[in-house]
């Protein structure tokens, strides 16, 4: 896993919980390693890391990897505007993972190896997302909408009908979009 996203949950953690607090949950976790944007790490850094921000903030590893997601977007916002300038909704925004913004995560981070999604539009104001990937980070992915959500201004519903964590082929989020009042 690039170490981009390994800078990014440091970022999160600083602030949300302020600037000490990364240390503490590199401690617990038993990770030294100071993270490069470029270079590549294991997974199993990522999951320790993650367990242990879930144990200090009374979470499970999931709903910490779902925080992650959701906190990280305002950052992501702010190094890549324009991926979300160009787009006037979460549903719109969301639907340029596969052709724009994954492209030029694998241009900026040579050998990137970004999720797989598919989208059913047949219904106004809702988004299917099939996700595939390994890493099964799927919480990740209910994060990041969450996060694009808040971004412009709407809110989502979201429900998941299948989880690779529960033997399926991929998992299917059904998501609802409105304004937020």
């Amino acid at each position: 896993m690039k170490g981009v996203i390994f800078n990014l949950l440091e970022e999160v953690v600083r602030r949300e919980f302020g600037e000490l607090e990364w240390n503490h949950v590199r401690q617990d976790a038993d990770v030294d390693a100071s993270f490069t944007s470029l270079d590549s790490y294991p997974d199993a850094e990522l999951r320790k890391l993650v367990a242990a921000v879930a144990k200090r903030a009374h979470k499970t590893p999931g709903e910490a990897l779902q925080w992650f997601g959701r906190y990280s977007m305002p950052i992501l916002a702010e190094r890549y505007p324009a991926f979300f300038a160009t787009q006037n909704s979460t549903r719109s925004f969301i639907l340029t993972l596969n052709e724009i913004i994954h492209p030029e995560v694998r241009r900026l981070y040579p050998g990137a190896d970004v999720p797989n999604f598919d989208f059913d539009t047949s219904v106004p104001d809702e988004l299917t997302l099939g996700y595939r990937s390994p890493r099964k980070l799927c919480a990740l992915a209910h994060g990041f909408i969450e996060g694009a959500a808040d971004h412009y201004g709407e809110t989502v519903a979201v429900e998941q009908s299948q989880c690779m964590h529960r033997g399926d082929a991929k998992c299917t989020f059904r998501l609802r979009f409105r304004p937020r009042a």
